[in-house]
């Protein structure tokens, strides 16, 4: 981290804070005493007053409780981001925020000193801790940006202070909080009323939800997807890989990765067109795609017994998606069963049981044959999956593996998807175990 004087964090945030014998400045800011290092600023957020001494003990410059967890976090980031010359480029979106950010951050790192966000650091404690990883010599930082309400992405690009920002989907999440779609692009739109002039948004081709707030004369639009500057013009599986062939602004531009999914070739058309506002040689983007890694529980497979495959999708849901991701069960099952194991869609509002019918019916549209839901809400996956040959609901993840176990074959391709709260790695891990 870019260096502050322990002096100029005691008067960004207000709190208690205990530095080391000698300690004049901070090297690093952490929120888990396990990860402190020498140097570090640990902050304790919530609990983590109970581990100020560990964090101490472990090496730490200093550590403070705050008064405003969230505030102190954005303020020593910002002090940190005031320092940098680091282009920043944020990433939100209703879907596939991580995974574009995996990719973006891959692509970029051959060609310029990158920090990326790791996993889902998203909100009020994981953005600031991504900037304050930012070093003298950073050239790109690549944060992402989540959102439960309106006003909250303003707050984070207050903070991160982007010049290019990427909008990866609208669609309906987070509506018992925002009610309608129209109020999910207005809260994403923020990113984009949040940039400098001379700066760009990268955003899906023909999104109606966005149209509104795209009028800035004093911005740069980059659109991909159909109709865009960045199309796509095939996916090829191979063994292991893909094979993505595009049209990036006229030209053409084939590359090859480690992923499988279709559904992350539209990933890779918005984070061409970030990487391209960098001014990054597109002619050299393979060197970065070979080096994509999604981060966990996005799409990964596992062998199972008898030939089949688990793909371990279960870091979260929506709409968008679960339909995603049955498409791209139905393509990598081949001639094997389909099988889907799909938890509760969180935070839909009112019109969540038309959206778990809807994803119902296009479980049936995929060819799934078996289908178990898990969860109160899943009981909807039931209800629309007509012409599904078996179904079965179970209100827990624990009953749902057993209804599981009962129906597994050799040779099944299996899907494991829905929202964090219901913690279905754990039958992806119960599966893991039997297969090793």
């Amino acid at each position: 981290m870019i260096p502050l004087p322990l002096d100029e964090v005691r008067a960004l945030a207000a709190g208690k804070l205990t530095a080391a014998p000698d300690a004049t400045r901070v090297t690093g800011v952490v929120t888990d005493s396990r990860r402190v290092e020498s140097g570090d600023l640990f902050v304790a957020v919530g609990r983590g007053v109970e581990f100020v001494d560990e964090a101490l003990g472990r090496g730490a410059a200093a550590a403070i409780v705050p008064e405003d967890a969230f505030g102190a976090l954005a303020a020593v980031a910002r002090a940190v981001r005031e320092r940098s010359s680091a282009r920043v480029v944020a990433v939100t979106g209703s879907t596939a925020k991580t995974s574009t950010k995996d990719i973006l951050g891959a692509l970029c790192a051959p060609h310029a000193r990158t920090v990326v966000a790791e996993g889902s650091q998203n909100n009020e404690i994981g953005l600031p801790l991504t900037l304050c990883r930012l070093e003298p010599d950073t050239e790109i930082a690549i944060v992402e940006m989540g959102m439960r309400g309106l006003g909250q992405i303003a707050e984070l690009c207050d903070t991160a202070q982007p010049e290019v920002g990427l909008i990866t989907a609208i669609g309906p999440v987070h509506l018992e909080l925002l009610g309608n779609v129209e109020r999910v692009a207005q809260a994403k739109a923020e990113l984009i009323d949040a940039l400098p002039p001379g700066g760009t948004a990268v955003v899906p081709a023909g999104e109606p939800y966005l149209e509104p707030y795209l009028g800035r004369d004093d911005i740069r639009i980059v659109r991909f997807g159909p109709g865009g500057d960045v199309i796509l013009r095939s996916f090829t599986p191979l063994e292991g890989r893909s094979r993505v062939d595009v049209d990036a602004f006229g030209r053409p531009l084939a590359l090859e990765f480690s992923f499988v999914g279709r559904y992350n070739a539209v990933n890779v058309l918005a984070a061409l067109g970030a990487y391209a506002a960098l001014g990054l040689p597109l002619e050299r983007a393979q060197s970065g795609a070979a080096a994509v890694r999604l981060s966990r529980w996005r799409g990964e497979e596992l062998d199972l017994p008898g030939g089949g495959v688990l793909i371990n999708d279960c870091y979260n849901a929506n709409p968008l998606s679960m339909a995603a991701a049955l498409e791209h069960l139905a393509e990598r099952a081949g001639n094997g069963r389909r099988v889907a194991v799909l938890g509760d869609m969180a935070e839909l509002g009112p019109g969540a049981a038309s959206y778990h019918r809807e994803v119902g019916a296009a479980a049936a549209r995929a060819g799934v044959e078996v289908l178990v839901a898990v969860g109160p809400m899943a009981r909807g996956y039931v209800g629309g999956a007509r012409g599904v040959a078996v179904t079965r609901w179970a209100p827990t993840v624990e009953q749902g593996l057993s209804a599981l176990r009962a129906l597994l074959q050799p040779g099944d391709c299996l899907l494991v998807k829905g929202s964090r709260a219901m913690g279905l790695e754990a039958i992806a891990e119960a599966l893991a175990v039997v297969s090793v």
